[in-house]
C-alpha cells in the first residue's frame, strides 16, 4: 500500500537534502519502497543509495533501522542527517552505557526516525526486544552484498539479519548495494528472505569514466608510471594500494616527486585519519594514497583520477573503488597499474582463507584431544609439532579458518566475562533474600547456563538481563564475587571453543560449500586478471561481468578502444 507519492518524495528530497530530482534507478527504488514492497536495489557507486531509504523513512510513521557494516561511517552519516534536521542516531561499541541508554529512551519515545546499527549489534537480545517494543517500519540493509558468500566482502554476521527481521514483525526490507552479479543478487534475496522483491538494477555503465591499464615490469616501474600519470592527468586523485606499508611508501614516493600526497589507512590514529580525510575533502591536498578503508561513504564528487597501484582481487572491488572517480558526472580517469605478480599475492591470500582439509581436521582433532576447558591454550608452534605436514604458519591459518567457520571464537571486548557459580541454590536462598538486587542477575545466569555454570562458561554481560546494562550487571556480579557466590574474571581475548558442550569436529563442516567458495574466489580473480589482460573493450568486459552488455561491444572510453595509454601517461 502506497504511503506517499513520488511528488511528496521529491519535495522531501529538495527541502531536506537539496536535490532537484532523483537519478535514474534511484527513482525506481524509492517508488518500490513507497509502495511497501521488499526491494533489492543495485545502484552504481555514487548513485545515491542512502537516499533510497532516507527519503521514504521521512515520509512514513515509525522507525527505520539501517544495518551498515562500517561503524566508522555511522557517525558521519548520522551527523549529516542531524545537520539537515533529521532525527537520526546510531548505536555501536564506541558509546558509553549512559549514551546508549539515553538513545534507547529516545527510540522508545518515538523521537528517532533513523537508527544505524552494525549487524553484530543484534547479538544483544536486549536490543532486539527493545526494537520489538518500539516497532520497526522499515529495515534497510546497506552494502547488502556482504550477506552473500559469493560476494566480495562476505560478512557472516549479515546472515543473522533474516532472523532479526522475522523477530521484528517482519518489517518491509530494502537491500542496497553497488556491486552484485546476477548470482549474488539471487543469493541476497534468498538470504534476506525478501518477499516477492522488486529487483532494480540501476545500470553499471558510468559513461564519464575512462578505463586504462598500464603493464609494468616491477614495483619501481609502477612507481615511475604512477608519478607520470599523476603529473599528466587532472586531480584530485586517489591512489589505492593493497597494504598499509605500501600506502606509506607510495605516499612518500609521490611526495618526493613533487606531488604532495597523504597516506590513509586503518593503522592511523583516529585523529590522524580524520585530519587526512578532511585535508583531502577540503582541497588542502589533492592526492591521497589509501587502502580500501578509504572511500565508503566518502562523498567527494570531483575526484578526477583513481589509480590502482596493484590489481584488486575482484572486479567488484575494482568497480567500486574506481567508481569513486567522477561522481559529479564530469570526465574522470581510472588507471590500473598491472604486474603479473599481483595475481600471486591474491592466490596466497586465497590459500590462507581456505587451508587444506587434512590440516584443518588434524588441528581440530588435536584441540579436541588436549582441551581441558573452552579456552584454546596451544600455540601454532605446538600445534605444528603435533600435526603432520603442518608448519606454524599453516597452523595459524587453520585457527583463523576455524574461527571464521564458527568452531572457535573470540570474546567480545568489554562485554564478556568468564564466570563460575560457586554457591548452591540452597545457600543462595538462605543468604540472599528474594528481594536482593543480586537475585535478578543470578536468575538470568541460571536461565542461561543452568548446571553448566558450576563448570564455568563465557557470559555476555550485554545480553544477560533486559533491565541491566553491562556495567550494572558487572557491578552486581562483583558484589557476588566478593561474597564468594561466583568466581568471575575478564575473558581472555584469545580463542575459545565456540560450543564447549560439543566435540570440536571439523568433519561436520560443509566441505562442499567451502570448496565452492574457494572456486568462486579463484574465478573472481580470473575475471579481474582477464580485465587487466584483455585486448577487447574494457568497459564492455566490466558490464558483461555484471550481466549488462554484450562483451563484443566497443566504446570510446577505454585504452583498448583507442590508441593504448603508454607508461609515460601521454
Amino acid at each position: 500500500m502506497r504511503v506517499a507519492s513520488l511528488d511528496q518524495a521529491r519535495t522531501v528530497l529538495k527541502d531536506t537534502f537539496g536535490y532537484g530530482d532523483f537519478r535514474p534507478g534511484q527513482v525506481d527504488v524509492v517508488a518500490s519502497v513507497l509502495a511497501g514492497d521488499d526491494t533489492l536495489g543495485v545502484l552504481p557507486t555514487g548513485g545515491g543509495k542512502s537516499l533510497c531509504y532516507q527519503v521514504p523513512a521521512l515520509l512514513r510513521a515509525g522507525l527505520t533501522v539501517v544495518i551498515s557494516p562500517l561503524i566508522s561511517l555511522m557517525k558521519d552519516q548520522v551527523d549529516r542527517l542531524v545537520g539537515r534536521g533529521v532525527a537520526a542516531t546510531y548505536l555501536n561499541s564506541t558509546l558509553e552505557d549512559h549514551d546508549t541508554a539515553a538513545r534507547l529512551e529516545r527510540i522508545a519515545a518515538g523521537a528517532i526516525k533513523l537508527l544505524y546499527l552494525a549487524p553484530e549489534r543484534f547479538e544483544s537480545g536486549d536490543l532486539l526486544r527493545r526494537l520489538q517494543s518500539a516497532g520497526v517500519a522499515l529495515l534497510a540493509v546497506d552494502e547488502a552484498h556482504c550477506i552473500s558468500e559469493w560476494g566480495h566482502e562476505f560478512r557472516p554476521a549479515f546472515r543473522r539479519i533474516s532472523g532479526v527481521a522475522a523477530a521484528l514483525g517482519p518489517p518491509q526490507v530494502v537491500a542496497l548495494t553497488a556491486t552484485a552479479t546476477a548470482s549474488v543478487r539471487r543469493d541476497i534475496a534468498t538470504q534476506l528472505r525478501l518477499r516477492s522483491p522488486n529487483v532494480i538494477v540501476g545500470g553499471f555503465d558510468r559513461t564519464n569514466l575512462d578505463y586504462s591499464v598500464l603493464a609494468c615490469e616491477n614495483a619501481d616501474h609502477k612507481d615511475l608510471s604512477l608519478v607520470r600519470v599523476l603529473r599528466s592527468h587532472a586531480r584530485p586523485a586517489i591512489v589505492y594500494a593493497p597494504t598499509r606499508s605500501a600506502v606509506e611508501r607510495v605516499a612518500k614516493r609521490v611526495t618526493r616527486a613533487g606531488i604532495r600526497a597523504l597516506a590513509y589507512h586503518g593503522g592511523l590514529a583516529d585523529e590522524s585519519r580524520r585530519a587526512t580525510q578532511d585535508a583531502f575533502m577540503n582541497g588542502e591536498v589533492d592526492t591521497i594514497a589509501a587502502t580500501n578503508a578509504f572511500g565508503m561513504g566518502i562523498d567527494k564528487p570531483d575526484v578526477r583520477l583513481v589509480v590502482h597501484h596493484a590489481m584488486p582481487g575482484t572486479l567488484e572491488a575494482y568497480y567500486q573503488e574506481a567508481g569513486r572517480a567522477g561522481r559529479d558526472g564530469a570526465p574522470a580517469k581510472c588507471v590500473l597499474l598491472h604486474h603479473a605478480a599481483d595475481r600471486q599475492t591474491h592466490e596466497w591470500f586465497i590459500r590462507g582463507t581456505f587451508p587444506p582439509r587434512s590440516a584443518v581436521e588434524q588441528v581440530a582433532a588435536r584441540l579436541q584431544r588436549t582441551r581441558s576447558g573452552p579456552r584454546v591454550t596451544e600455540e601454532p608452534t605446538a600445534l605444528a609439532r603435533a600435526c603432520q605436514k603442518v608448519d606454524a604458519r599453516l597452523a595459524k591459518v587453520v585457527l583463523a579458518f576455524l574461527e571464521r567457520e564458527g568452531l572457535l571464537r573470540r570474546p567480545a571486548c568489554n562485554g564478556e566475562v568468564w564466570l563460575r557459580l560457586l554457591a548452591t541454590p540452597a545457600r543462595i536462598r538462605r543468604e540472599l533474600g528474594p528481594d536482593a538486587p543480586e537475585i535478578g542477575v543470578l536468575r538470568a545466569l541460571w536461565r542461561m547456563g543452568q548446571d553448566k555454570l558450576a563448570e564455568g562458561r563465557l557470559v555476555d554481560l550485554r545480553t544477560l538481563a533486559p533491565s541491566l546494562s553491562a556495567r550494572a550487571a558487572q557491578r552486581l556480579l562483583t558484589r557476588l564475587r566478593q561474597r564468594q557466590f561466583v568466581d568471575m574474571s575478564e575473558a581472555d581475548p584469545g580463542l575459545w571453543i565456540a560450543q564447549p558442550d560439543k566435540p570440536l569436529d571439523a568433519g561436520e563442516l560443509d566441505w562442499r560449500r567451502i570448496a565452492r567458495r574457494r572456486e568462486s574466489e579463484l574465478h573472481k580473480l580470473d575475471m579481474m586478471e582477464g580485465y587487466a589482460m584483455t585486448t577487447a573493450c574494457r568497459r564492455a568486459f566490466v558490464l558483461s561481468y555484471f550481466g549488462e552488455r554484450d562483451p563484443s561491444a566497443r566504446c570510446a572510453g577505454c585504452d583498448t578502444c583507442r590508441r593504448p595509454l603508454t607508461s609515460t601517461g601521454q
